[in-house]
């Protein structure tokens, strides 16, 4: 087992890394002394797969749960999910000292975590991201909320969890398509602050690709490691952390006009991150080259990079950009990559700009 720490003086909390670990999340909680009663927010594709392993492992170590399913994918994330989670966690009588256990992937970690930092002012939560994603992004850093119709994560904390617990065997049931839609977030870490793990990515795909155990623990390891650096310095993205951002002011807007559906998150943020490299080579001297190698990165891991929208489209997508929550002063900012492995945050970027890499992506399909 590997273990990260993600350092934020007396909220600081480890990150596990490792295979067999769900069995060992009850030993866990009770070294941090978390109060008996708890509950574990799952949804209806997970829930069937670890639920029952969680709850027996929490049930040996002394604790008291009750599960909650909430609906698969994006649209969990709403208030009127959140009520419901509220109304059950009421229900079966938590306290101040219960605690929560997020058992899924993203969706799953934002929503369980936004209620945790909400019911009766905050009860500590733990995340049991099982994606790969979850397990190398949202779970870590303390990021939590729920969308509105307006846009994506616009409710929500800075709340920060005692523990993340990463089973790599939960990644072995994963679709095709929800694992390489991990690996957009994985390759972002590369693009903003480790040239040498890009280069790894490039060499290594192949492998990863197929889920080798070893390779893909060193891999999540290094990902926890990176944004436990940036959280670490910059908690709440007043600064540093924005850099997490690169690709997602254009990818959250994706999601937002198709609906939350179309597009899994990872997919909307690899065009994201292929328009923003392109939108580097223009305003912020990434070398051609490089802005090629971020584009062909994403497409031999089964991403998508190119978009067709139409001009009513494209209206909507710049009208979703300016209801970001990154927005500023009513300005659209964005990440620009400098080089592989550098960034800089809070760019201005002309709206003919992102229109022309609009046109370029279309052209390329």
């Amino acid at each position: 087992m590997r273990t990260v720490k993600v350092s934020l003086a007396e909220r600081s909390y480890p990150i596990q890394i490792g295979t067999g670990l769900l069995g060992r999340l009850g030993a866990e909680c009770a070294r941090l002394k978390l109060g008996h009663r708890c509950a574990i927010i799952s949804n209806t594709q997970v829930a069937p797969l670890y639920a029952a392993k969680v709850k027996a492992s929490l049930v040996k170590a002394g604790f008291e749960p009750v599960l909650i399913t909430v609906p698969s994918g994006e649209t969990a994330k709403s208030l009127k999910v959140v009520q419901e989670c509220y109304d059950k966690l009421a229900m079966h009588r938590l306290e101040r000292k219960s605690f929560i256990v997020a058992l899924g992937g993203g969706v799953v970690g934002d929503l369980a975590g936004f209620v945790a930092a909400t019911y009766l002012r905050g009860i500590a939560f733990v995340q049991v991201p099982t994606t790969l994603l979850a397990q190398v992004d949202s779970s870590v850093g303390g990021k939590v909320g729920v969308n509105l119709r307006a846009g994506k994560n616009l409710v929500g904390a800075f709340y920060q969890p005692r523990l993340v617990l990463c089973d790599l065997d939960t990644l072995k049931t994963l679709s095709k398509r929800e694992f390489r839609a991990g690996l957009a977030e994985v390759i972002k870490y590369g693009i903003i602050y480790d040239a040498r793990l890009f280069t790894q990515l490039e060499r290594d795909l192949p492998k990863i690709l197929k889920r080798d155990e070893k390779i893909l623990a060193a891999v999540v390891a290094r990902c926890c490691e990176i944004k436990a650096d940036v959280v670490g310095q910059d908690e709440t993205e007043s600064g540093l952390r924005a850099i997490l951002n690169f690709g997602h002011t254009i990818g959250h807007a994706i999601e937002n006009i198709s609906g939350y559906g179309k597009y899994l998150h990872g997919e909307a943020i690899s065009i994201g991150q292929v328009a923003a490299a392109k939108l580097s080579a223009r305003l912020s001297g990434l070398p051609e080259r490089d802005a090629e190698r971020i584009k062909d990165l994403f497409h031999r891991a089964g991403l998508p990079v190119t978009i067709d929208l139409n001009s009513a489209q494209r209206k909507k997508l710049f009208g979703a950009m300016r209801l970001d929550k990154k927005v500023s002063s009513g300005e659209v900012k964005f990440v620009l990559a400098k080089k592989i492995g550098n960034v800089v945050w809070g760019q201005r970027v002309p709206d003919d700009a992102v229109n022309s890499v609009l046109d370029e992506l279309l052209q390329e399909k």
